[in-house]
Protein backbone atom coordinates (compact mmCIF):
# COMPACT_ATOMS: atom_id res chain seq x y z
CA UNK A 1 0.00 0.00 0.00
CA UNK A 2 2.89 2.32 0.81
CA UNK A 3 4.52 1.66 -2.57
CA UNK A 4 1.21 2.27 -4.38
CA UNK A 5 0.84 5.58 -2.56
CA UNK A 6 4.36 6.68 -3.50
CA UNK A 7 3.65 5.72 -7.15
CA UNK A 8 0.54 7.90 -7.20
CA UNK A 9 2.53 10.80 -5.78
CA UNK A 10 5.27 10.45 -8.42
CA UNK A 11 2.65 10.29 -11.19
CA UNK A 12 1.02 13.41 -9.79
CA UNK A 13 4.42 15.12 -9.73
CA UNK A 14 5.03 14.19 -13.36
CA UNK A 15 1.59 15.51 -14.36
CA UNK A 16 2.28 18.75 -12.51
CA UNK A 17 5.68 19.07 -14.16
CA UNK A 18 4.14 18.35 -17.58
CA UNK A 19 1.37 20.92 -17.12
CA UNK A 20 3.90 23.45 -15.86
CA UNK A 21 6.10 22.83 -18.89
CA UNK A 22 3.10 23.21 -21.23
CA UNK A 23 1.94 26.40 -19.50
CA UNK A 24 5.42 27.87 -20.00
CA UNK A 25 6.14 26.59 -23.50
CA UNK A 26 2.72 27.21 -25.05
CA UNK A 27 2.78 31.05 -24.64
CA UNK A 28 6.38 31.08 -25.86
CA UNK A 29 5.45 29.06 -28.95
CA UNK A 30 2.37 31.20 -29.62
CA UNK A 31 4.45 34.38 -29.25
CA UNK A 32 7.15 32.98 -31.55
CA UNK A 33 4.52 31.95 -34.12
CA UNK A 34 2.88 35.38 -34.00
CA UNK A 35 6.27 37.10 -34.36
CA UNK A 36 7.09 34.90 -37.34
CA UNK A 37 3.74 35.66 -38.99
CA UNK A 38 4.14 39.38 -38.28
CA UNK A 39 7.63 39.40 -39.80
CA UNK A 40 6.37 37.47 -42.81
CA UNK A 41 3.49 39.90 -43.21
CA UNK A 42 5.82 42.88 -42.96
CA UNK A 43 8.11 41.39 -45.62
CA UNK A 44 5.14 40.87 -47.94
CA UNK A 45 3.94 44.46 -47.34
CA UNK A 46 7.44 45.81 -47.93
CA UNK A 47 7.64 43.83 -51.16
CA UNK A 48 4.32 45.28 -52.35
CA UNK A 49 5.48 48.80 -51.41
CA UNK A 50 8.73 48.31 -53.35
CA UNK A 51 7.14 46.99 -56.57
CA UNK A 52 4.06 49.21 -56.57
CA UNK A 53 3.47 52.34 -58.66
CA UNK A 54 1.60 53.76 -55.69
CA UNK A 55 3.49 55.75 -53.06
CA UNK A 56 2.39 53.47 -50.22
CA UNK A 57 3.01 54.31 -46.56
CA UNK A 58 1.89 52.50 -43.42
CA UNK A 59 0.30 54.06 -40.34
CA UNK A 60 -1.02 52.59 -37.11
CA UNK A 61 -3.70 55.28 -36.81
CA UNK A 62 -5.33 57.44 -39.48
CA UNK A 63 -6.01 61.07 -38.65
CA UNK A 64 -9.68 60.88 -39.69
CA UNK A 65 -12.37 58.14 -39.99
CA UNK A 66 -11.18 55.90 -42.82
CA UNK A 67 -12.54 52.98 -44.84
CA UNK A 68 -10.78 50.33 -46.91
CA UNK A 69 -11.16 51.02 -50.64
CA UNK A 70 -11.54 47.26 -51.33
CA UNK A 71 -13.72 45.75 -48.60
CA UNK A 72 -15.30 49.09 -47.48
CA UNK A 73 -14.76 48.18 -43.82
CA UNK A 74 -13.87 50.80 -41.22
CA UNK A 75 -10.11 50.73 -40.46
CA UNK A 76 -8.10 52.44 -37.73
CA UNK A 77 -4.73 51.90 -39.42
CA UNK A 78 -3.35 50.50 -42.63
CA UNK A 79 -1.70 51.55 -45.89
CA UNK A 80 -2.29 54.84 -47.70
CA UNK A 81 -0.94 56.24 -50.95
CA UNK A 82 0.83 59.58 -50.63
CA UNK A 83 -0.02 60.54 -54.23
CA UNK A 84 -3.64 59.55 -54.88
CA UNK A 85 -4.94 59.13 -51.32
CA UNK A 86 -6.08 55.48 -51.53
CA UNK A 87 -6.48 53.73 -48.16
CA UNK A 88 -6.52 49.98 -47.64
CA UNK A 89 -6.42 47.50 -44.82
CA UNK A 90 -3.41 45.24 -44.48
CA UNK A 91 -5.23 42.18 -45.84
CA UNK A 92 -6.67 44.08 -48.84
CA UNK A 93 -3.43 45.88 -49.74
CA UNK A 94 -2.45 43.54 -52.59
CA UNK A 95 -5.93 43.75 -54.18
CA UNK A 96 -5.96 47.54 -53.86
CA UNK A 97 -2.54 47.78 -55.47
CA UNK A 98 -3.67 45.67 -58.45
CA UNK A 99 -7.17 47.11 -58.82
CA UNK A 100 -6.63 50.88 -58.62
CA UNK A 101 -4.32 53.10 -60.68
CA UNK A 102 -2.26 55.82 -59.02
CA UNK A 103 -1.64 59.32 -60.37
CA UNK A 104 0.31 59.00 -63.60
CA UNK A 105 3.04 61.51 -64.37
CA UNK A 106 2.58 60.81 -68.10
CA UNK A 107 -0.44 59.57 -70.06
CA UNK A 108 -0.26 55.96 -71.20
CA UNK A 109 -1.09 54.99 -74.76
CA UNK A 110 -1.88 58.55 -75.82
CA UNK A 111 -1.59 58.95 -79.57
CA UNK A 112 -0.80 62.27 -81.24
CA UNK A 113 -0.51 65.35 -79.03
CA UNK A 114 -3.24 65.19 -76.36
CA UNK A 115 -4.30 68.49 -74.79
CA UNK A 116 -6.73 67.24 -72.14
CA UNK A 117 -7.49 64.25 -69.91
CA UNK A 118 -10.54 62.97 -68.00
CA UNK A 119 -11.01 63.10 -64.24
CA UNK A 120 -9.35 60.38 -62.17
CA UNK A 121 -11.95 59.49 -59.54
CA UNK A 122 -11.15 57.72 -56.26
CA UNK A 123 -14.05 56.52 -54.10
CA UNK A 124 -14.27 57.23 -50.37
CA UNK A 125 -12.19 58.96 -47.69
CA UNK A 126 -12.85 62.42 -49.13
CA UNK A 127 -11.39 65.41 -47.25
CA UNK A 128 -13.42 66.70 -44.33
CA UNK A 129 -15.66 69.72 -45.10
CA UNK A 130 -15.44 69.16 -48.88
CA UNK A 131 -18.46 70.08 -51.02
CA UNK A 132 -20.04 68.30 -53.96
CA UNK A 133 -19.28 70.01 -57.29
CA UNK A 134 -22.84 69.21 -58.48
CA UNK A 135 -25.20 69.96 -55.58
CA UNK A 136 -22.77 72.07 -53.45
CA UNK A 137 -23.65 70.07 -50.32
CA UNK A 138 -21.06 68.60 -47.94
CA UNK A 139 -19.48 65.27 -48.92
CA UNK A 140 -18.23 62.40 -46.78
CA UNK A 141 -20.84 62.81 -44.03
CA UNK A 142 -21.99 59.17 -43.97
CA UNK A 143 -20.11 56.61 -41.80
CA UNK A 144 -19.15 54.37 -44.74
CA UNK A 145 -17.07 54.30 -47.92
CA UNK A 146 -18.89 56.87 -50.00
CA UNK A 147 -18.52 59.74 -52.49
CA UNK A 148 -15.77 60.43 -55.02
CA UNK A 149 -12.73 62.71 -55.28
CA UNK A 150 -10.69 63.55 -58.40
CA UNK A 151 -6.98 63.18 -57.61
CA UNK A 152 -6.05 66.06 -59.95
CA UNK A 153 -8.61 68.86 -59.50
CA UNK A 154 -9.56 67.73 -55.93
CA UNK A 155 -13.28 68.15 -56.75
CA UNK A 156 -15.65 65.86 -54.81
CA UNK A 157 -19.00 64.36 -55.87
CA UNK A 158 -21.72 62.47 -53.99
CA UNK A 159 -22.43 58.88 -55.03
CA UNK A 160 -25.92 59.89 -56.09
CA UNK A 161 -24.63 62.95 -58.02
CA UNK A 162 -22.06 60.96 -60.01
CA UNK A 163 -23.33 60.61 -63.57
CA UNK A 164 -21.69 59.09 -66.64
CA UNK A 165 -20.80 62.47 -68.16
CA UNK A 166 -18.65 63.29 -65.11
CA UNK A 167 -16.67 60.08 -65.59
CA UNK A 168 -15.60 61.12 -69.10
CA UNK A 169 -15.54 64.91 -68.59
CA UNK A 170 -12.18 66.66 -69.07
CA UNK A 171 -10.42 67.56 -65.82
CA UNK A 172 -9.74 71.28 -65.31
CA UNK A 173 -7.02 70.65 -62.66
CA UNK A 174 -8.92 72.89 -60.27
CA UNK A 175 -7.58 75.82 -58.29
CA UNK A 176 -3.92 75.03 -58.96
CA UNK A 177 -4.13 74.47 -62.73
CA UNK A 178 -1.53 77.23 -63.26
CA UNK A 179 0.97 75.37 -61.03
CA UNK A 180 0.42 71.75 -62.15
CA UNK A 181 2.39 70.10 -64.95
CA UNK A 182 -0.30 67.98 -66.70
CA UNK A 183 0.59 64.38 -67.66
CA UNK A 184 -0.45 65.03 -71.28
CA UNK A 185 2.08 67.87 -71.49
CA UNK A 186 4.95 65.59 -70.48
CA UNK A 187 3.70 62.93 -72.92
CA UNK A 188 3.76 65.42 -75.80
CA UNK A 189 7.18 66.80 -74.85
CA UNK A 190 8.58 63.28 -74.61
CA UNK A 191 7.30 62.46 -78.09
CA UNK A 192 8.76 65.70 -79.50
CA UNK A 193 12.15 65.01 -77.94
CA UNK A 194 12.21 61.56 -79.52
CA UNK A 195 11.56 63.28 -82.86
CA UNK A 196 14.29 65.84 -81.98
CA UNK A 197 11.85 68.76 -82.05
CA UNK A 198 12.35 71.50 -79.43
CA UNK A 199 9.69 74.08 -80.39
CA UNK A 200 7.28 73.64 -77.48
CA UNK A 201 5.47 76.97 -77.92
CA UNK A 202 2.25 75.48 -79.29
CA UNK A 203 1.97 72.69 -76.73
CA UNK A 204 -0.84 73.05 -74.17
CA UNK A 205 -0.47 74.52 -71.55
CA UNK A 206 2.96 75.88 -72.65
CA UNK A 207 1.13 78.46 -74.74
CA UNK A 208 -1.04 79.66 -71.83
CA UNK A 209 0.29 82.97 -70.45
CA UNK A 210 -0.90 82.38 -66.87
CA UNK A 211 0.92 79.04 -66.53
CA UNK A 212 3.66 79.19 -63.87
CA UNK A 213 4.60 75.57 -63.04
CA UNK A 214 6.07 75.02 -59.59
CA UNK A 215 8.81 72.58 -58.58
CA UNK A 216 8.92 71.55 -54.91
CA UNK A 217 12.31 70.68 -53.40
CA UNK A 218 11.97 69.38 -49.82
CA UNK A 219 14.78 68.56 -47.41
CA UNK A 220 13.33 65.82 -45.21
CA UNK A 221 16.21 66.25 -42.75
CA UNK A 222 15.19 69.82 -41.88
CA UNK A 223 12.72 70.61 -39.09
CA UNK A 224 10.74 68.14 -36.97
CA UNK A 225 10.20 65.60 -39.77
CA UNK A 226 7.89 68.10 -41.46
CA UNK A 227 9.60 67.46 -44.80
CA UNK A 228 8.19 63.92 -45.08
CA UNK A 229 4.65 65.12 -44.38
CA UNK A 230 4.94 67.99 -46.85
CA UNK A 231 6.21 65.71 -49.61
CA UNK A 232 3.01 63.66 -49.43
CA UNK A 233 0.72 66.69 -49.27
CA UNK A 234 2.34 68.36 -52.27
CA UNK A 235 2.21 65.11 -54.27
CA UNK A 236 -1.54 64.95 -53.57
CA UNK A 237 -2.13 68.44 -54.99
CA UNK A 238 0.44 68.51 -57.83
CA UNK A 239 1.93 66.09 -60.33
CA UNK A 240 4.30 63.81 -58.34
CA UNK A 241 7.01 64.53 -60.94
CA UNK A 242 7.13 68.11 -59.61
CA UNK A 243 7.99 67.07 -56.04
CA UNK A 244 11.55 66.04 -55.10
CA UNK A 245 13.11 64.72 -51.91
CA UNK A 246 16.56 66.35 -51.63
CA UNK A 247 17.79 63.49 -49.46
CA UNK A 248 17.42 61.23 -52.53
CA UNK A 249 18.14 63.53 -55.49
CA UNK A 250 20.47 66.53 -55.80
CA UNK A 251 18.96 69.95 -56.64
CA UNK A 252 21.04 70.23 -59.83
CA UNK A 253 19.39 67.11 -61.23
CA UNK A 254 15.88 68.06 -60.09
CA UNK A 255 16.17 71.52 -61.65
CA UNK A 256 16.76 70.04 -65.11
CA UNK A 257 12.97 69.74 -65.28
CA UNK A 258 13.00 73.53 -65.84
CA UNK A 259 14.46 73.00 -69.33
CA UNK A 260 11.22 71.27 -70.41
CA UNK A 261 9.08 74.20 -69.26
CA UNK A 262 8.49 77.74 -70.58
CA UNK A 263 11.34 80.23 -70.15
CA UNK A 264 11.21 82.60 -67.16
CA UNK A 265 7.99 81.14 -65.74
CA UNK A 266 9.05 78.32 -63.39
CA UNK A 267 8.78 78.83 -59.63
CA UNK A 268 10.70 76.66 -57.15
CA UNK A 269 9.50 76.15 -53.59
CA UNK A 270 12.37 75.14 -51.28
CA UNK A 271 11.20 73.41 -48.10
CA UNK A 272 14.11 73.58 -45.66
CA UNK A 273 16.43 75.89 -43.78
CA UNK A 274 18.67 78.65 -45.11
CA UNK A 275 21.38 76.05 -45.79
CA UNK A 276 19.03 74.14 -48.10
CA UNK A 277 18.17 77.39 -49.91
CA UNK A 278 21.87 78.09 -50.42
CA UNK A 279 22.32 74.57 -51.82
CA UNK A 280 19.54 75.15 -54.35
CA UNK A 281 20.88 78.60 -55.33
CA UNK A 282 24.30 77.04 -55.96
CA UNK A 283 22.62 74.53 -58.30
CA UNK A 284 20.90 77.42 -60.11
CA UNK A 285 24.31 79.09 -60.57
CA UNK A 286 25.49 75.86 -62.20
CA UNK A 287 22.60 76.19 -64.67
CA UNK A 288 23.98 79.61 -65.67
CA UNK A 289 27.40 78.07 -66.29
CA UNK A 290 25.78 75.41 -68.52
CA UNK A 291 24.16 78.15 -70.64
CA UNK A 292 20.64 77.59 -69.29
CA UNK A 293 20.02 81.23 -68.23
CA UNK A 294 16.62 81.30 -69.96
CA UNK A 295 15.34 78.53 -67.67
CA UNK A 296 16.43 80.07 -64.37
CA UNK A 297 13.50 79.75 -61.89
CA UNK A 298 12.36 82.11 -59.15
CA UNK A 299 12.76 80.72 -55.64
CA UNK A 300 10.24 80.76 -52.77
CA UNK A 301 10.96 79.39 -49.28
CA UNK A 302 9.02 77.29 -46.80
CA UNK A 303 11.21 77.59 -43.65
CA UNK A 304 11.86 74.33 -41.80
CA UNK A 305 15.24 75.11 -40.21
CA UNK A 306 16.23 76.83 -36.94
CA UNK A 307 17.30 80.37 -37.89
CA UNK A 308 15.52 80.98 -41.23
CA UNK A 309 16.74 84.59 -41.47
CA UNK A 310 16.65 84.60 -45.29
CA UNK A 311 13.06 83.37 -45.41
CA UNK A 312 12.13 85.97 -42.79
CA UNK A 313 13.76 88.70 -44.90
CA UNK A 314 11.76 87.61 -47.95
CA UNK A 315 8.48 87.50 -46.03
CA UNK A 316 8.04 83.72 -45.74
CA UNK A 317 8.20 83.69 -41.94
CA UNK A 318 10.66 82.55 -39.28
CA UNK A 319 9.55 78.91 -39.14
CA UNK A 320 6.83 76.53 -40.36
CA UNK A 321 5.23 73.97 -38.05
CA UNK A 322 2.16 72.95 -40.06
CA UNK A 323 -0.04 75.85 -38.96
CA UNK A 324 -0.74 76.96 -42.57
CA UNK A 325 -2.50 74.51 -44.95
CA UNK A 326 -0.47 73.39 -47.95
CA UNK A 327 -3.16 74.84 -50.23
CA UNK A 328 -2.51 78.30 -48.76
CA UNK A 329 1.24 77.88 -49.25
CA UNK A 330 0.66 77.23 -52.97
CA UNK A 331 -1.59 80.29 -53.16
CA UNK A 332 1.19 82.36 -51.58
CA UNK A 333 3.66 81.06 -54.17
CA UNK A 334 1.29 82.05 -56.99
CA UNK A 335 0.79 85.56 -55.57
CA UNK A 336 4.42 86.27 -54.61
CA UNK A 337 6.40 89.04 -56.32
CA UNK A 338 9.79 88.63 -57.94
CA UNK A 339 12.83 90.26 -56.27
CA UNK A 340 16.60 89.85 -56.51
CA UNK A 341 19.05 88.70 -53.84
CA UNK A 342 22.73 89.67 -53.84
CA UNK A 343 25.09 86.71 -53.45
CA UNK A 344 28.67 87.27 -52.30
CA UNK A 345 32.01 85.52 -52.68
CA UNK A 346 33.93 85.03 -49.42
CA UNK A 347 37.60 84.18 -49.95
CA UNK A 348 39.72 83.16 -46.96
CA UNK A 349 43.49 83.17 -47.59
CA UNK A 350 45.66 81.68 -44.85
CA UNK A 351 48.56 83.83 -43.77
CA UNK A 352 51.98 82.49 -44.73
CA UNK A 353 50.64 79.85 -47.17
CA UNK A 354 49.87 81.97 -50.24
CA UNK A 355 51.80 79.71 -52.61
CA UNK A 356 51.11 76.37 -50.94
CA UNK A 357 47.42 76.27 -50.06
CA UNK A 358 44.44 77.25 -52.15
CA UNK A 359 42.21 79.89 -50.54
CA UNK A 360 38.90 78.70 -49.08
CA UNK A 361 36.00 80.07 -51.12
CA UNK A 362 32.42 80.30 -49.82
CA UNK A 363 29.21 81.76 -51.23
CA UNK A 364 27.35 84.02 -48.81
CA UNK A 365 23.62 84.77 -48.92
CA UNK A 366 22.94 85.94 -45.35
CA UNK A 367 25.96 87.04 -43.34
CA UNK A 368 29.59 86.47 -42.37
CA UNK A 369 30.73 86.88 -38.78
CA UNK A 370 33.75 86.55 -36.55
CA UNK A 371 33.36 86.52 -32.78
CA UNK A 372 30.82 85.35 -30.18
CA UNK A 373 27.93 84.39 -32.49
CA UNK A 374 30.33 82.32 -34.64
CA UNK A 375 31.62 80.69 -31.44
CA UNK A 376 28.06 79.73 -30.43
CA UNK A 377 27.45 78.27 -33.90
CA UNK A 378 30.75 76.34 -33.71
CA UNK A 379 29.93 74.83 -30.30
CA UNK A 380 26.38 73.99 -31.43
CA UNK A 381 27.68 72.39 -34.63
CA UNK A 382 30.24 70.27 -32.74
CA UNK A 383 27.63 68.89 -30.33
CA UNK A 384 25.10 68.26 -33.10
CA UNK A 385 27.71 66.21 -34.99
CA UNK A 386 28.21 64.01 -31.89
CA UNK A 387 24.52 63.47 -31.06
CA UNK A 388 22.32 64.52 -34.02
CA UNK A 389 19.20 62.84 -32.60
CA UNK A 390 19.04 65.38 -29.75
CA UNK A 391 18.84 68.34 -32.15
CA UNK A 392 15.61 67.53 -34.03
CA UNK A 393 13.54 70.25 -32.32
CA UNK A 394 13.70 73.95 -33.12
CA UNK A 395 13.04 74.79 -29.43
CA UNK A 396 15.90 72.54 -28.24
CA UNK A 397 18.24 74.06 -30.82
CA UNK A 398 17.48 77.58 -29.61
CA UNK A 399 17.88 76.48 -25.98
CA UNK A 400 21.37 75.13 -26.78
CA UNK A 401 22.27 78.42 -28.48
CA UNK A 402 21.06 80.26 -25.37
CA UNK A 403 23.24 78.04 -23.15
CA UNK A 404 26.39 78.75 -25.16
CA UNK A 405 25.58 82.45 -25.33
CA UNK A 406 25.24 82.59 -21.54
CA UNK A 407 28.50 80.69 -21.14
CA UNK A 408 30.34 83.12 -23.42
CA UNK A 409 29.04 86.08 -21.39
CA UNK A 410 31.06 84.69 -18.47
CA UNK A 411 34.15 83.40 -20.30
CA UNK A 412 34.54 86.09 -23.03
CA UNK A 413 36.69 83.96 -25.32
CA UNK A 414 36.66 86.55 -28.15
CA UNK A 415 37.65 89.70 -26.22
CA UNK A 416 40.11 92.30 -27.64
CA UNK A 417 39.17 91.46 -31.25
CA UNK A 418 40.03 95.02 -32.30
CA UNK A 419 43.67 94.38 -31.34
CA UNK A 420 43.84 91.23 -33.50
CA UNK A 421 41.95 92.39 -36.58
CA UNK A 422 42.08 95.06 -39.29
CA UNK A 423 38.95 96.09 -41.22
CA UNK A 424 38.85 97.73 -44.66
CA UNK A 425 35.63 98.95 -46.33
CA UNK A 426 36.04 99.66 -50.07
CA UNK A 427 39.80 99.93 -49.51
CA UNK A 428 39.53 102.39 -46.60
CA UNK A 429 40.80 101.23 -43.22
CA UNK A 430 38.34 101.62 -40.34
CA UNK A 431 39.47 102.36 -36.79
CA UNK A 432 37.85 99.79 -34.54
CA UNK A 433 36.57 100.47 -31.01
CA UNK A 434 36.82 97.83 -28.29
CA UNK A 435 34.87 94.88 -29.79
CA UNK A 436 34.44 91.12 -29.44
CA UNK A 437 32.76 90.46 -32.80
CA UNK A 438 32.17 91.80 -36.32
CA UNK A 439 29.16 90.83 -38.47
CA UNK A 440 28.89 91.51 -42.21
CA UNK A 441 25.23 91.52 -43.29
CA UNK A 442 23.63 91.02 -46.70
CA UNK A 443 20.02 90.64 -45.49
CA UNK A 444 17.83 92.49 -43.00
CA UNK A 445 17.43 89.74 -40.40
CA UNK A 446 20.05 88.08 -38.23
CA UNK A 447 20.09 85.72 -35.25
CA UNK A 448 16.66 84.16 -35.78
CA UNK A 449 14.52 87.27 -36.36
CA UNK A 450 16.50 90.34 -35.20
CA UNK A 451 16.95 93.37 -37.49
CA UNK A 452 20.57 93.94 -36.49
CA UNK A 453 21.45 96.99 -38.62
CA UNK A 454 18.44 99.02 -37.47
CA UNK A 455 18.87 98.03 -33.79
CA UNK A 456 16.30 99.83 -31.64
CA UNK A 457 15.17 101.88 -34.65
CA UNK A 458 15.72 105.18 -32.84
CA UNK A 459 18.46 106.47 -35.16
CA UNK A 460 18.04 107.67 -38.79
CA UNK A 461 19.99 104.96 -40.59
CA UNK A 462 18.90 103.65 -44.02
CA UNK A 463 17.28 100.22 -43.88
CA UNK A 464 19.38 97.20 -44.86
CA UNK A 465 18.46 95.80 -48.27
CA UNK A 466 19.23 92.49 -49.95
CA UNK A 467 19.38 93.84 -53.50
CA UNK A 468 21.45 97.07 -53.39
CA UNK A 469 24.93 95.61 -53.88
CA UNK A 470 25.97 96.85 -50.44
CA UNK A 471 27.02 95.04 -47.28
CA UNK A 472 26.28 96.37 -43.79
CA UNK A 473 29.13 95.93 -41.29
CA UNK A 474 28.48 96.10 -37.54
CA UNK A 475 30.39 95.34 -34.37
CA UNK A 476 29.23 93.82 -31.07
CA UNK A 477 30.73 94.05 -27.59
CA UNK A 478 29.92 90.42 -26.71
CA UNK A 479 27.17 87.84 -26.28
CA UNK A 480 25.28 89.98 -23.77
CA UNK A 481 25.32 92.89 -26.22
CA UNK A 482 23.93 90.55 -28.94
CA UNK A 483 21.11 89.55 -26.58
CA UNK A 484 20.31 93.21 -25.85
CA UNK A 485 20.13 93.98 -29.58
CA UNK A 486 17.77 91.04 -30.18
CA UNK A 487 15.25 92.41 -27.65
CA UNK A 488 15.76 96.02 -28.91
CA UNK A 489 17.46 97.30 -25.76
CA UNK A 490 20.68 98.34 -27.53
CA UNK A 491 22.06 99.37 -30.91
CA UNK A 492 24.97 97.66 -32.69
CA UNK A 493 28.24 99.47 -33.36
CA UNK A 494 27.62 100.49 -36.98
CA UNK A 495 30.94 100.46 -38.83
CA UNK A 496 29.63 101.30 -42.30
CA UNK A 497 28.35 100.03 -45.65
CA UNK A 498 30.55 98.87 -48.53
CA UNK A 499 30.70 97.03 -51.84
CA UNK A 500 33.89 95.20 -50.81
CA UNK A 501 34.90 94.16 -47.29
CA UNK A 502 38.37 93.02 -46.25
CA UNK A 503 39.32 91.65 -42.81
CA UNK A 504 42.89 90.81 -41.82
CA UNK A 505 43.30 88.54 -38.78
CA UNK A 506 46.88 89.12 -37.65
CA UNK A 507 47.26 86.67 -34.79
CA UNK A 508 45.56 83.89 -32.77
CA UNK A 509 42.72 81.58 -33.82
CA UNK A 510 39.14 82.92 -33.99
CA UNK A 511 35.74 81.36 -34.72
CA UNK A 512 34.18 82.38 -38.06
CA UNK A 513 30.98 81.47 -39.88
CA UNK A 514 29.34 81.96 -43.26
CA UNK A 515 25.55 81.46 -43.25
CA UNK A 516 25.64 79.28 -40.15
CA UNK A 517 28.56 77.07 -41.29
CA UNK A 518 31.25 77.67 -38.61
CA UNK A 519 34.95 76.85 -38.35
CA UNK A 520 38.00 77.88 -36.28
CA UNK A 521 40.38 80.04 -38.33
CA UNK A 522 44.00 81.05 -37.78
CA UNK A 523 45.72 84.19 -39.15
CA UNK A 524 44.27 85.00 -42.56
CA UNK A 525 42.81 87.59 -44.92
CA UNK A 526 39.04 87.48 -45.60
CA UNK A 527 37.83 89.26 -48.75
CA UNK A 528 34.10 89.61 -49.50
CA UNK A 529 33.10 90.69 -53.03
CA UNK A 530 29.89 90.62 -55.06
CA UNK A 531 29.37 87.35 -56.97
CA UNK A 532 25.95 87.26 -58.63
CA UNK A 533 22.24 87.87 -58.10
CA UNK A 534 19.55 85.27 -57.51
CA UNK A 535 15.90 85.52 -58.56
CA UNK A 536 13.73 85.12 -55.46
CA UNK A 537 10.04 85.41 -54.58
CA UNK A 538 8.85 87.85 -51.93
CA UNK A 539 5.68 87.24 -49.91
CA UNK A 540 4.25 90.29 -48.17
CA UNK A 541 2.27 88.59 -45.41
CA UNK A 542 4.72 86.96 -42.94
CA UNK A 543 7.22 89.57 -41.68
CA UNK A 544 8.40 89.62 -38.09
CA UNK A 545 8.65 93.43 -38.02
CA UNK A 546 5.55 94.87 -39.69
CA UNK A 547 6.95 98.39 -39.82
CA UNK A 548 9.86 97.27 -41.99
CA UNK A 549 7.96 94.91 -44.25
CA UNK A 550 6.98 97.35 -46.97
CA UNK A 551 10.50 98.61 -47.49
CA UNK A 552 11.82 95.20 -48.50
CA UNK A 553 9.51 94.83 -51.48
CA UNK A 554 10.18 98.24 -52.97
Amino acid sequence: AGMEGSGDVSRADWRLALWTLCSVLLPVLITAWCSFQRSRRQLLIRDIFRKSKHDWHYTDLFGQPSYCCVCAQHILGGAFCGCCGLRASERCLKKADQRFLCKEIMMRGAGGAPSSMPHHWIRGNVPLCSCCMVCKQQCGTQPKLCDYRCVWCQYTVHDECMVDCLRTEDCTFGEFKDLIIPPYYLTTINQMRKEKRTSYEKVVPYCRKQWMPVIVLANTRSGNNMGETLLGEFKMLLNPVQVFDLSKIAPAKALQLCTLLPCNTVRVLVCGGDGTVGWVLDAIDEMKIKGQELYIPQVAILPLGTGNDLSNTLGWGAGYAGEVPVEQILRNVMEADGVTLDRWKVQVTNKGYYNLRKPKVFTMNNYFSIGPDALMALNFHAHREKTPSLFSSRIINKAVYFFYGTKDCLVQECKDLNKKLELELDGERIELPNLEGIIVLNIGYWGGGCRLWEGMGDEPYPLARHDDGLLEVVGVHGSFHCAQIQVKLANPVRLGQAHTVRLILRSSKMPMQVDGEPWAQGPCTVTITHKTRALMLYHSGEQTDDDDASSLSE
